[in-house]
């Protein structure tokens, strides 16, 4: 199978997560497309450093412009902060290179179309954004499960992520505190897609939002240790009206949390119906949670799923699953279906995070005007 020869702008963390992943392709079954990082991009030189301890990567750059221009490369992963989505998704896009991209796919809706134009300019360029949490086992046999219709009627549904990093107020400001470089979507725009990939993909959708917003700590230390303002909002709850498929209208929460106590980096989704329920938290990433009708009574009971992913792979199926695998996993579905092959689950598709967009900007909306704001996602 022809790899997918790739360059990297932005080799910070979640860079150094993929890139990683690329060397660990022989822990996939198969004959899937390889990923190659052949170049990467930073103005870094920390952060270039450590891509030279990849033995494919003989390009560095310092200005991405030079990197799209290299022929060598096919594909692109960027992460960069989200003021910066706009200019540069686009100019990877129109240059012609296959784009995997970060949340949120620009920093507000006016970024976004400005991809999204890019995108009907030029069809023949896969894109795809980058949500890694769905490909989880124990998420994918919830999928199967409501795939399959087993959830009856939908009761309610429950999405969330949660962090506690800024729970430390000594924590130096960084620049998703800061509005011109993260937007007005705060924590919504950076934890959002994590919370929305799986129910849009199901066909669950919010037609109507009620926001409670809370930008909690208002000032944080700065480069000189001095006191500067946090303009964007740390806690995020979206309180929905859903509906489904089927037209069954249920309640709908989305949680995005940076001052969550307790939670390092936990994700949760829970969909309860008449005739079953699921629920599956990070924090217990090997099971998923599950309770079926027995009329009057219910009781839930703990499935352990164990090392049974989408793309097999070779660890036994005794062993549990973590974050880097779900990396490896959605790395994998990206380039099975840029080259054409069956995907079951892809990547968070574009217009999906369309639909992102409009909701968190209703979002906005919601908090602003103190009312409920209707929705058309379909």
């Amino acid at each position: 199978m022809k790899p997918v020869r790739f360059g990297f702008i932005g080799c910070g963390l979640m860079g150094r997560e993929l890139a990683t992943a690329s060397l660990r392709w022989p822990h996939l079954l198969g004959d899937l497309p390889r990923p190659v990082i052949v170049a990467a991009c930073d103005t870094s030189e920390e952060n270039l450093t450590w891509f030279r301890k990849i033995p494919t990567v003989h390009a560095f750059y310092r200005d991405y412009r030079e990197l799209l221009q290299n022929p060598e490369i096919e594909a692109v992963y960027c992460a960069l902060p989200h003021a910066l989505h706009a200019q540069v998704y686009r100019d990877i896009i129109l240059s012609g290179k296959h784009l995997l991209g970060e949340k949120p796919f620009g920093m507000d809706l006016s970024a976004f179309e400005t991809i999204q134009s890019a995108m009907q300019q030029r069809p023949d360029v896969f894109v795809r954004c980058s949500s890694e949490f769905p490909y989880y086992p124990a998420v994918q046999q919830i999928v199967r499960w409501f795939q399959a219709g087993a959830f009856g009627q939908v009761i309610e549904t429950r999405f969330a992520i949660k962090h506690s990093s800024d729970m430390d107020l000594k924590k130096p400001i960084n620049w998703k505190r800061q509005r011109d470089k993260n937007g007005d979507y705060g924590c919504m725009g950076d934890l959002g897609i994590h919370t929305q990939h799986l129910p849009f993909r199901l066909g669950l959708l919010p037609h109507m939002v009620g926001a409670q917003l809370a930008n909690l700590v208002k000032t944080r230390p700065g480069p000189n240790g001095a006191p500067v303002p946090c303009e964007t909002w740390d806690n995020a709850i979206l309180s929905c009206e859903g509906h489904d498929q089927n037209g069954d209208v249920f309640p709908m929460v989305f949680e995005m949390k940076r001052m969550a106590p307790g939670c390092t980096n936990t994700v949760e989704y829970e969909i309860d119906g008449i005739n079953l329920s699921a629920r599956f938290t990070t924090d217990d990433p090997n099971a998923v949670y599950f309770t079926q009708s027995m009329g009057q009574k219910q009781a839930w009971t703990r499935l352990v799923v164990g090392q049974a992913p989408l793309f097999p792979v070779i660890t036994g199926g005794i062993f549990e699953f973590g974050f880097s695998d779900s990396i490896l996993q959605m790395l994998a579905a990206f380039t099975s279906e840029l080259r054409g092959l069956p995907c079951a689950f892809p990547c968070f598709t574009p217009d999906e995070a369309h639909k992102s967009h409009l909701l968190l900007t209703a979002a906005l909306q919601s908090y602003n005007e103190k009312r409920m704001v209707p929705l058309s996602l379909d």
